[in-house]
């Protein structure tokens, strides 16, 4: 359709200025088909903005020739080609042109615009264009085709030689794709204008790549997904699906796994990563993923192979240094830094990109998604269990990043899949099974049910989460104190009363502010497990009606889960100490009847006694020390009655204790029979079983950590910095410290007992005093023991003479002691 040329100057109402009828941008003319006002409104665009776009003739023809043209609004610069006067044969980089399948975009039509202007224009485009050189170039208006134009140098011998690798309509053979080189020894023999672009060279060399991985991978795996070299590739053994998603995904070389959560798309990533490190010699895997997933990423990495890994972070000038200097196989960045670091991203030439919850660029006008797809790399593996959430929008946003041309241009697939009403607002969706059958060699997608006789019945899963920076702060600063009960232990092989409420006391903190700061001063806010909860139950509940229950130790923090589910009115059920047993009944049967009751919240109150089997997802936002308890909670889904197989999904701050637990601890037996027995930080009076938990302690506490306190420990002992709050502490009966869940404190007035009392009871001090001579009567006993007592109590001047060193915890100790030696003598004395 020809467009009136648009009158100069502005219009106004006092102006009889005729103004060109617009074509509108949202709506269709009813007289236009989809490709008519598509092509339409870039030619308007081009026309209408000419003064946008800077134009420079690069070539040697004033008309047909090459362009520089430069958009002034955002500096992008492209190379436009004019070939013909129709929208058949003319060419621009820019990406709209290769995907609308049009033969047209707004820079073509800015160029046609300012060409139009000049004198001969019409003239020339009637003549058309007659290249004396032959060239091999790419036709984006079907897809993508590669086509040979014929010049008239030696016209007749590349038409003969045309027919052996090009068909009828001058597209080549998908036959001739594995031998093009052939074709192009011939063609440049023939003659040396002969030219092939480099975008046809491009999809050729990629077209052929893929048939010979193909041809390879089946050579060495002649049974495919079954095939044994499966056997030996991680070192875990892949379920018979996994190894159909490794499969697949390697063939198709860049690939979306789209399986349910739950299914292990991770380790399937992995293994097809190593797959290609063993067999296509590549250098560099690329992983892209929320913040919150970097260190499972390395955990998991670390923990099925033997290659390195480094994960990406700190300033900028940091990171730069990195991704030059860092010779790991696998490089983890979050998706917020790739969206600052994308040119260095891309200067380190990653061979393998993984995008993990890729349902971060489901939203095409977002940076992250824009920069997402500017990566250049020759292989993907894009992961996500809801590839299509709300619009289609979203599946076709992130099949940009796998294959930009496989769904065509949106406008025409959008028009081709959504039901509109007579306003234009979407009431459904059609033709579905024709995505499926465009997306069938580059989209895998598993359900459970699907694949149920594969799995476990129970799958363990410990995902990894980073804190935020003033949960980092407190729980160092926590650590160090402990670091300094501890090195009191290795020196004197005994702790008082005193210290060992506060060692007890200074760990649940610790394990507090793993979850939130909220647990601990019910004031502040600083985490990062809930919004991965929330993370998680959003993937559940679109993909399908499963139940989840969620636990915690803490009833804060359990608050602070019920908050968010109430904000985004997700039905839950909610169980903590404080329940009434007669309501508890009607929770769990909410829980069980109701559809829409999909969540049920609890802490370790809801550990025992229920039967939530009608779940089949456990989230624990933090683990018990006791494994018994853990089992407990699990035993709450994994049950006589169960039918469905059972997901556990652990919470894990990393870099911290909760990590150390299962790192160094690995809930050792002492643990479970009841050194911290049911969830209960408790310590016993029995000497052996306090050994025993001393001596779990000290792996969480690695010998370096308390070296740099002890030469301060020699002359002070510090009281603990971080205090919790006074209803922490519960007396029991037999004079035990214990820590048990928020929802069952009983308030007291009494503040921790941070120092040596003054005014003890007697009993307590009687305790103390056994205590103590039972400790130095194990230790007498043992020569070496005795040894290593005198030389940690004596200490050698210059002159060689021993002198008595007693540690004490301040100046004050001393001052009482003197006091009462003193009162003592003044007694004796008057005697």
């Amino acid at each position: 359709m020809a467009i009136k040329k648009p009158t100069k100057g502005k219009a106004t109402s006092k102006t009889k200025v005729e103004t060109p009828k617009k074509i509108s941008y949202y709506r269709k003319p009813e007289n236009f088909s989809l490709d008519q006002w598509q092509v339409a409104l870039r030619k308007q665009f081009g026309a209408d903005n000419e003064h946008e776009f800077k134009i420079l003739n690069i070539g040697t023809q004033e008309f047909f020739s090459d362009f520089q043209v430069t958009n002034t609004q955002t500096n992008n610069t492209y190379k436009v080609a004019i070939r013909s006067g129709d929208d058949s044969q003319n060419f621009c980089e820019c990406f709209d042109f290769k995907t609308n399948r049009l033969g047209v975009c707004k820079h073509i039509s800015a160029v046609m615009h300012h060409l139009g202007q000049l004198k001969g224009f019409k003239k020339a485009m009637k003549e058309e264009f007659h290249p004396h050189y032959t060239s091999v170039y790419v036709d984006y208006r079907q897809g993508r085709e590669i086509k040979i134009r014929i010049g008239s140098n030696k016209k007749e011998e590349f038409e003969e030689l045309a027919k052996t690798y090009f068909d009828a309509d001058y597209t080549l053979k998908e036959a001739s794709f594995g031998v093009f080189e052939l074709f192009l020894e011939k063609a440049a023999a023939l003659s040396n204008s002969f030219r092939c672009y480099t975008d046809a060279l491009d999809f050729v060399i990629a077209e052929r790549e893929k048939i010979r991985r193909r041809d390879y991978l089946w050579r060495i795996m002649p049974d495919g997904e079954n095939d044994k070299y499966f056997d030996d590739l991680l070192k875990v053994q892949l379920f018979p699906y996994q190894q159909k998603g490794v499969f697949f995904a390697a063939l198709a070389g860049k690939s979306l796994i789209a399986d349910e959560m739950g299914l292990g798309k991770t380790l399937q990533a992995i293994a097809t990563a190593e797959l290609y490190k063993r067999e296509l010699g590549i250098n560099r895997v690329l992983i892209v993923c929320p913040t919150s997933l970097k260190y499972q990423w390395q955990a998991e990495i670390e923990k099925f192979t033997d290659s390195s890994v480094y994960v990406i972070e700190g300033s900028l000038q940091k990171r730069k240094d990195r991704y030059w200097r860092t010779d790991a196989y696998y490089v983890i960045v979050s998706y917020h830094t790739m969206t600052h670091d994308l040119d260095w991203l891309n200067r380190m030439e990653p061979d393998l990109v993984i995008l993990d919850e890729a349902q971060r660029i489901k939203n095409w006008k977002t940076k992250v998604s824009q920069q997402i797809k500017r990566i250049v790399t020759p292989y993907s593996i894009v992961l996500t269990g809801t590839p299509l959430e709300n619009k289609l929008e979203e599946l076709y946003s992130i099949m940009q990043f796998i294959d930009v041309y496989r769904l065509g241009p949106m406008y025409r697939f959008l028009n081709e899949h959504q039901i509109t009403d007579a306003t234009g607002q979407i009431i459904g969706y059609k033709n579905l099974n024709k995505i499926a059958e465009q997306l069938k060699d580059v989209l895998i997608r598993r359900t459970k049910k699907e694949v149920l006789s594969e799995l476990p019945k129970r799958m363990d899963k410990n995902l990894f989460v980073p804190m935020t920076a003033p949960q980092t702060k407190i729980h160092n600063e926590l650590g160090d104190n402990v670091a300094k009960i501890v090195n009191k232990w290795r020196r004197f092989g005994f702790l008082n009363e005193t210290d060992r409420k506060r060692l007890v006391l200074t760990l649940s903190q610790m394990r507090m502010v793993c979850d939130s700061t909220y647990v601990l001063d019910q004031k502040t806010r600083h985490d990062t497990k809930i919004d991965e909860v929330m993370n998680i139950l959003d993937e559940v509940f679109e993909t399908s009606d499963e139940k989840v229950v969620i636990f915690s130790q803490w009833e804060r923090m359990t608050r602070l889960v019920a908050k968010e589910l109430e904000q985004r009115q997700i039905k839950f059920e909610y169980l903590y100490g404080g329940v009434e047993s007669v309501k508890r009944k009607d929770l769990l049967e909410n829980f069980q009847n109701n559809p829409e009751s999909r969540v049920f919240l609890s802490t370790d109150a809801g550990s025992v006694g229920l039967n939530l089997q009608n779940a089949s997802l456990m989230i624990n936002l933090d683990i018990p020390w006791n494994p018994a308890v853990l089992e407990q909670r699990i035993a709450r889904i994994y049950r006589l009655g169960q039918e469905k197989n059972v997901s556990i999904i652990n919470l894990i701050s990393t870099g911290t204790i909760e990590q150390r637990m299962l790192n160094v601890l690995q809930f050792k037996d002492a643990m479970a029979k009841g050194v911290l027995d049911r969830g209960e930080d408790t310590i016993f009076v029995g000497e052996d079983q306090f050994k025993q938990f001393m001596e779990s302690v000290e792996n969480l506490v690695p010998q370096e950590e308390t070296t740099e306190v002890a030469e301060q420990q020699d002359t002070e002992e510090e009281s603990i910095k971080y205090e919790l709050p006074n209803e922490v502490l519960v007396d029991t009966p037999e004079g035990a410290t214990t820590f048990m869940g928020d929802d069952d404190i009983k308030e007291t007035n009494q503040p921790p007992n941070n120092g040596a009392s003054t005014n003890a009871p007697a009993q307590e001090l009687l305790h103390n005093g056994i205590s103590f001579f039972a400790q130095l009567g194990k230790t007498l006993k043992s020569p070496e023991a005795t040894k290593e007592l005198i030389e940690s109590i004596t200490q050698k001047d210059e002159s060689g003479k021993v002198y008595l060193k007693i540690p004490v915890e301040n100046e004050e100790v001393i001052n009482n002691a003197v006091q009462v030696l003193s009162t003592l003598f003044g007694a004796f004395t008057k005697q």
